[in-house]
């Protein structure tokens, strides 16, 4: 299977969380994969949210790239990235209604922030966003999650992927839904080298729920312990590596 493989990283990055809205807003803690496809979605010259038509159920982005297999890898150490609170002024005039106009605005904003990105060339689409992307050919300039954010894309290339039929002990390379795979008994007995245990787990949009266009949100997890995965899992193999695609 082929696929396409790049480093996605960035000085700062913001994905905002829409639950809260009030006093601070708040990042995921990870690139998801809704803001992934809205990313190749620029790339591409698809309409965003702003413009989505009353008759269409999802923003043309999300509609033509909803199907793509996408892996995400953290590369920050054990998967964390620092996060810090930005304080800044918009001060447009329309912003706020108190005298002045001037409002003043706390993000939290992801540092330094960087990914292992693979994604599976199946079909025209992923072909035509394959090829752009290693001729580095955007409609629009990606960034990460605001235009605050530039994104920088590098490493890229093409890969040759291996279907995996085992689904115990393995060490899987990126993230993958909790309920696709569990921490396997030996596990703690049989640690990969001195590497320090760790997990990170978050819960993560990965699709738009058709009605008002939500997050539908699922936990996903990244570790260094051993894994065994369901047979829902898609697991891909490129030498040692192992990648779950969702």
């Amino acid at each position: 299977m082929k696929a396409l493989r790049f480093l996605l990283r960035g000085k700062t990055a913001f994905f905002k969380q829409p639950d809260v809205n009030t006093y601070c807003y708040y990042t995921y803690g990870c690139i998801h994969k809704v803001a992934l496809l809205g990313i190749f979605g620029a790339m591409m010259g698809f309409r965003g949210y702003n413009g989505q038509t009353k008759v269409e159920t999802y923003p043309e982005f999300y509609e033509k790239l909803k199907n793509l297999k996408v892996s995400i890898c953290p590369l920050n150490e054990k998967g964390y990235i620092p996060k810090k609170v930005q304080t800044f002024n918009n001060s447009v005039g329309y912003a706020s209604k108190e005298e002045g106009g001037n409002l003043i605005v706390k993000e939290q904003w992801l540092e330094n922030p960087k990914w292992e990105i693979t994604f599976l060339i199946d079909d025209s689409q992923s072909e035509n966003l394959a090829e752009r992307i290693l001729e580095s050919r955007f409609e629009f300039l990606p960034y990460l999650g605001k235009n605050d954010h530039t994104a920088v894309i590098e490493n890229v290339e093409e890969v040759e992927l291996e279907a995996e039929t085992k689904r115990e002990n393995l060490r899987v390379y990126g993230l993958f839904p909790a309920d696709q795979g569990s921490l396997s008994e030996d596990s703690a007995r049989r640690p990969f080298g001195r590497e320090v245990p760790y997990k990170y787990q978050e819960r993560l949009p990965v699709a738009l729920e058709p009605a008002c266009n939500q997050y539908v949100t699922q936990a996903m997890i990244y570790t260094n312990q051993r894994i065994s995965l369901t047979d829902a899992a898609s697991v891909f193999r490129l030498e040692e590596r192992h990648y779950v695609f969702f």
